[in-house]
């Protein structure tokens, strides 16, 4: 199974190096930031599956970064653990409701940091992205990284493969292209609008009838999997 990727911002490196030897040591991939400004563009480039976010930084604090996040369509569904040295009830509930999913004051213990970011993740992780996914005969298991048809396995590419995963787990909704880009190519990669209508002609192609119905075009607005006519 592939490494989730955690983002650990705060702007004191002892604090950043403890944190990331526990996570590394429990398998995860640790990306590092030492300011809002930094985190933010790290999110928008490389995606992490969760943020661990300082509470008091010079500038930019945690809390309004958390809000940014929430704001922002393609991040409004990335997992937080506020760290924060203040215990105060007020302080937790204003960090809940900034969007963070969860609140640990320092000083914690590694164990126990690793313990809450498990938690965090699993009730954050949609189906389809570590359990298989299945909609009319249509399998995608992300753990073998395989689609079929009704038990016939399917050829198909590793974009077009990423394009479904995203389709499969975000069902009934409209996304433009450039959403389609943001959430598929990811945010750091510059390519053309057009090049999505090529890949969603591939995967209706690798589908066949009747399943490539299941990928809707919205005029005006870009695609949708849907299982409605």
């Amino acid at each position: 199974m592939t490494a989730k990727t955690v983002l650990i911002v705060d702007d004191e490196a002892p604090i950043r190096e403890m944190i990331a030897v526990a996570l590394e040591m429990a398998d995860y991939r640790v990306l590092e930031a030492d300011n809002a400004q930094t985190a933010h563009a790290i999110v928008v480039d490389h995606q992490p599956d969760l943020v661990l976010l300082d509470w008091m930084m010079p500038g930019t604090s945690g809390i309004e970064l958390a809000r940014r996040l929430k704001r922002e369509e393609s991040t409004a569904e990335l997992p937080i653990i506020m760290l924060t040295a203040k215990g105060e009830e007020d302080n937790k509930i204003q960090g809940l409701e900034s969007g963070a999913d969860d609140y640990i004051t320092k000083p914690f213990s590694p164990r126990e940091l690793v313990a809450r970011l498990k938690a965090v993740l699993r009730r954050a992780t949609p189906r389809g992205v570590e359990e298989p996914v299945e909609v009319e005969g249509l399998m995608l298991d992300p753990v073998s990284h395989r689609v079929s048809i009704d038990g016939q396995s399917l050829e198909i590419g590793p974009t077009e493969y990423r394009l479904l995963q995203f389709f499969m787990t975000h069902q009934e909704r409209a996304y433009t292209r450039g959403q389609l880009l943001d959430q598929v190519w990811g945010g750091n990669v510059y390519v053309e609008e057009r090049t999505v209508d090529v890949h969603i002609r591939r995967l209706r192609k690798a589908l066949g009838e009747p399943h490539q119905q299941l990928i809707q075009t919205v005029r005006g607005t870009g695609y949708r999997f849907s299982t409605k006519g």
